[in-house]
């Protein structure tokens, strides 16, 4: 398999740079890639600094690496693209049809994302991120009232990875539970649930595909059994539908799938409008 250095470079962060760059390259699967992160690329000098890196990848692999930016200033950006990378700057490509259309320019100021005026929504952020630690996995039960969301589903089912990416994303506070053997045997959900249920979403998924996820964790065990998986998830889709819960499966499904079927799902709007840097 082909094989091509990627570099993801940023003024910020450089998490949409790469969020979004790996989305384009998954496109060619024929093509095995090598990142490489660049955040806080803020001046010229350091510009400089990774062009120079740019350039040695060429000598050495005689091949142009892929250089995925979200570069804001000029004169960077300049210095970049005079490298002999092969540039797909996301900034650029945005910007420019945006200036002509509203026929003003841009700012091109650096790290607009956290302007002082979003600090309340940036604390809000956080807020989120601590209520799904302190609510993963049933802890803390006492503290539903608080939750814009809670998740359900049998061990394994995708709960702890889409809370997380309900908060960082959306700032929505997200609680998950999961259905013990206990609730399982009862057929019902416990009656300290009961009264949340109108902000519950379940999360169902595969049986074989829940099986080969177990085994990872317990191999040749009972509970990775293809067996109990079948009657784990049987049982919990019947306690959903019986509590009229709104049911996901996350089978082969992606965490930004799940995350926007939530909010859809919910009626929870988009609260972050705060980006967490190029």
């Amino acid at each position: 398999m082909e094989k091509r250095d990627v570099l993801f470079i940023s003024d910020r962060t450089g998490l949409t740079a790469e969020s979004y760059g790996k989305s384009l390259l998954s496109q060619f699967p024929g093509i095995e890639f090598e990142s490489r992160l660049y955040p806080f690329v803020d001046s010229k000098e350091r510009a400089r600094e990774v062009a120079r890196e740019i350039n040695q990848i060429v000598e050495e692999t005689g091949k142009q690496p892929i250089v995925v930016s979200t570069l804001v200033e000029s004169e960077s950006q300049r210095v970049i693209a005079n490298s002999k990378g092969c540039i797909v700057d996301l900034f650029g490509v945005f910007i420019e049809p945006l200036e002509e259309c509203l026929g003003i320019e841009s700012s091109h100021k650096q790290g607009i994302s956290f302007d002082p005026h979003s600090h309340e929504l940036y604390q809000k952020k956080i807020k989120a991120i601590d209520y799904a630690l302190k609510h993963d996995d049933g802890g803390d039960l006492t503290n539903y009232k608080d939750a814009d969301v809670i998740l359900l589903g049998v061990s394994r089912s995708g709960k702890t990875p889409t809370s997380l990416f309900l908060a960082m994303n959306f700032s929505l506070k997200t609680a998950n539970y999961p259905l013990t053997s206990d609730d399982l045997e009862g057929h019902k959900l416990p009656s300290f649930l009961l009264p949340w249920t109108r902000k519950m979403v379940a999360l169902t998924i595969r049986p074989a595909t829940l099986s080969n996820i177990r085994q990872q964790r317990r191999p040749s065990s009972e509970y990775a059994s293809l067996q109990t998986c079948q009657r784990e998830l049987r049982i919990a889709d019947t306690m959903f539908k019986n509590a009229n819960i709104p049911v996901f499966d996350t089978t082969d499904t992606s965490i930004e799938e799940i995350a926007g079927w939530i909010v859809r799902e919910k009626r929870l709007r988009d609260v972050t409008a705060l980006g967490i840097g190029h």
